[in-house]
């Protein structure tokens, strides 16, 4: 009975990472991309380290991935690594598909507040039901959890701070209209992934902090 409810609870897990995933890959393509918003997070660190230095997005995103990928696995552990591992090789897998046979075109040049907050919607509710489900959708979104957890602040808010962040920089190379209506994007899903990860929860504890020894002739003990 234990194994069954074991592999009953695996496969509502996986089924949730890839319906969330499916959902951030439509979004980015049909969203973003058609209506040319830009990237925050490694994403858009990437596209920056292209600008700047040259350096490919496909190894930049690797070198900043997998760093934090062996951060997590020390933190958060196995199972949740090989979660992101999955939503990470589902999300190529189903923006590449769309990439290539989607012929569903979303035009929203002309009104693109309307682009934003669907994007910001969409992205944070797809984010969300990863991180609910114990996995994320890239190394930018564990980065937010382990800081979230560690200082005791909102996963989104973490999300629109490094989000914000990296945008600011990207306009060396991005034009100033579409980068702020991806911070607007950004801030709605930010918003949206903390409504998601914390419905039916209680309130985010700061995690403890690691008590240092105690210095030699100090009989002090260290609060």
């Amino acid at each position: 009975m234990r194994k069954h409810n074991h592999g009953a609870e695996l496969l509502l897990r996986l089924t949730v990472i890839l319906l969330g995933t499916l959902l951030l890959a439509f979004t980015y393509y049909h969203i973003n991309y058609q209506n040319h918003l830009t990237e925050g997070g490694f994403v858009g660190l990437s596209l920056l380290g292209k600008y700047v230095l040259g350096i490919s997005p496909s190894l930049s995103i690797l070198i900043l991935d997998i760093p934090v990928l062996l951060i997590a696995w020390f933190f958060k552990g196995k199972a949740f690594v090989l979660n992101t591992c999955v939503s990470v090789g589902a999300f190529t897998l189903f923006y590449g598909l769309m990439e290539h046979y989607s012929g569903w075109v979303i035009n929203l040049h002309d009104n693109l507040p309307v682009a934003a907050l669907l994007s910001g919607v969409l992205t944070g509710l797809g984010a969300g039901m990863v991180l609910r489900a114990g996995g994320a959708s890239g190394g930018d979104d564990i980065l937010s959890l382990l800081i979230s957890e560690w200082k005791g602040i909102k996963v989104g808010t973490v999300f629109i701070l490094m989000d914000v962040i990296v945008l600011a920089l990207s306009l060396f190379y991005m034009p100033l209209k579409e980068t702020l209506y991806t911070v607007m994007a950004v801030v709605v899903a930010g918003y949206v992934i903390t409504f998601t990860t914390s419905l039916g929860k209680g309130k985010l504890a700061k995690a403890p902090k690691p008590k240092l020894p105690t210095p030699l002739g100090n009989p002090q003990n260290v609060r």
